[in-house]
């Protein structure tokens, strides 16, 4: 009887079969567009992350943080990060698996081609389905990892902006950018968090962190590179610029503007996190230096010379005015 019903929840809606060509293929293509019904697939999906972010945890993380005996602030740091690592490694390793196999990376100008791209096959919208899950997910893990009160607003934030990007790219059918984009994206992210693993295990490592720097700005500076490339040249300069909600056309001008202006002010937000993290690390590095240096000249103060003890000594009887020239003067009057 709920057969039907959990169709809706368990499989892809919105198939679009498209027949077989002599140029084309010899086979039948199967695509897909986006609807309501993909609300359900997602909150279907959202709760098989809770459960698979629960095994991990459980199986993986609490083990060895049995192990390791970490603080709390570490505790609950090493289990961000390994939790976004899995994630991030397996959203990488697939998306570079759709990149390949589409020929986006051999052929940029299927960024924009095309568009709009309201049909796409069914690993990247399945894609973009688990995508969104496991960002939706993220809310109730806020109460079930027990965040603490000060932290949440900057998990919000920070979930929050990759929903909008991520429902973006999808609502608007800028799947191709938004995937090679998240893949970028997603790389840079995964070397922060296995390096602070690392780091975590033992604090002399500090290589992986000096790599993802370099790489961060690299990745800022590619993401805009691109965005600029597919709004300003490539869709900016396509024969079909109006406004057609039926046929999912929205390459016009005050979408272009917007959207580039979107992803320019998250890369501008995140370079600003970036700066600020690096100048606190130089900071607390630049503050233990003194401490070291003072303390290697603290040693030899104990064993004074000769002269600095006579001069102690008399200093000492000076101020006690027993024989000071002063004294004796002041006697004499």
């Amino acid at each position: 009887i709920t057969a039907k019903a959990a169709v809706i929840f368990v499989t892809l809606q919105y198939n679009v079969t498209i027949p077989a060509t002599e140029e084309q293929s010899s086979e039948t293509i199967s695509l897909y567009h986006y609807g309501i019904k993909d609300l359900a697939t997602i909150f279907f999906y959202m709760l098989v992350a809770i459960i698979i972010h629960a095994i991990i945890q459980e199986y993986v993380l609490d083990k060895i943080n049995r192990k390791m005996h970490f603080s709390k602030t570490k505790h609950s740091k090493f289990n961000e990060s390994g939790q976004l690592s899995a994630f991030y490694l397996f959203s990488c390793v697939w998306g570079t698996s759709i990149l390949v196999s589409e020929n986006y990376i051999s052929d940029p100008t299927s960024l924009w081609r095309d568009y709009p791209h309201t049909l796409i096959p069914f690993q990247m919208k399945f894609f973009y389905i688990l995508q969104l899950a496991y960002w939706f997910h993220a809310f109730p893990e806020l109460y079930f990892q027990k965040t603490k009160k000060e932290d949440i607003f900057r998990q919000i934030v920070y979930i929050g902006l990759y929903l909008f990007h991520i429902a973006g790219a999808y609502l608007l059918n800028l799947t191709h950018l938004g995937l090679v984009l998240l893949v970028l994206h997603y790389f840079v992210e995964f070397l922060f968090h296995i390096s602070r693993l690392f780091y975590f295990s033992d604090e002399r490592y500090q290589k992986g962190f000096s790599l993802w720097a370099v790489l961060f700005v690299l990745g800022r500076l590619l993401t805009l590179i691109l965005s600029v490339l597919t709004f300003g040249f490539g869709l900016a300069r396509a024969e079909d610029q109006q406004l057609n909600f039926s046929t999912g056309n929205f390459n016009i001008l005050a979408v272009r503007i917007s959207v580039l202006a979107s992803i320019c002010m998250a890369q501008a937000f995140m370079m600003w996190k970036f700066i600020n993290f690096q100048l606190r690390r130089w900071r607390e590095h630049s503050s233990s230096q003194p401490q070291s240096v003072k303390k290697k000249f603290v040693t030899p103060k104990g064993k004074t010379s000769r002269k600095e003890r006579e001069n102690g000594i008399n200093g000492t009887v000076t101020s006690n005015g027993a024989d000071s020239p002063r004294s004796r003067k002041d006697k004499s009057s």
